[in-house]
């Protein structure tokens, strides 16, 4: 896909497209929802990043991702055509409480979420997953391992998360174009179960 993104070709989608759908990738801060739009979209995705300055520093916490220098301030939105008639667009949260107000918009029409969580940092996941569920979305979990140092097993990230069942849990390197790829499709099956 990157070798083909924003050609003349591709930054429009095709006439013959009849069907679109969003899904929403949500996260808490500094989990790398950014990065993961970024590794599926055929376009250049679009992003809301600013410079973190001074006085975001004792608001957002940086603990868990020392080296951020930026943040997305509105959204990620990228684009993914599944076939010719369907294209699937991905709309990525920011993960600060004081962007929640924009979530209510952006869960509008949305199939569901996938949710990234960073296994070292679990807690910050609470707020998503209440948001998420605020909304009605359903949702699959896609654990980020950027460290592997933080690997838990899946057993112990359900008992964390206190997950229900049948929610999907994932694995996945939001760098890897494959490994989101198939977080992606842990999520549709999801979907598809539930709606059967």
């Amino acid at each position: 896909m990157d070798s083909n993104r924003s050609t003349a070709e591709t930054i429009y989608v095709s006439d013959a497209v009849t069907t679109t759908a969003k899904i929403l990738v949500v996260g808490h801060f500094a989990v790398g929802k950014t990065t993961y739009i970024g590794s599926l979209s055929e376009i250049a995705p679009l992003r809301t990043e600013e410079k973190m300055t001074q006085a975001s520093a004792h608001v957002d916490d940086l603990k868990g991702a020392p080296d951020k220098v930026t943040t997305t301030v509105a959204l990620d939105f990228g684009r993914l055509t599944l076939s010719d008639e369907l294209v699937l667009y991905l709309f990525g949260t920011p993960g600060q409480q004081r962007f929640m107000q924009l979530w209510e918009d952006m869960a509008r029409g949305a199939l569901g979420a996938l949710l990234l969580v960073d296994p070292s940092r679990l807690a910050e996941t609470f707020p998503v997953i209440d948001l998420v569920e605020k909304y009605g979305l359903e949702y699959a979990i896609a654990v980020n391992t950027f460290d592997v140092a933080n690997e838990f097993d899946e057993d112990e990230i359900r008992e964390a998360l206190d997950l229900l069942p049948d929610t999907p849990v994932v694995y996945c390197d939001a760098r890897d174009q494959t490994s989101s790829a198939r977080a992606l499709i842990a999520l549709v099956q999801h979907l598809l179960a539930r709606a059967a």
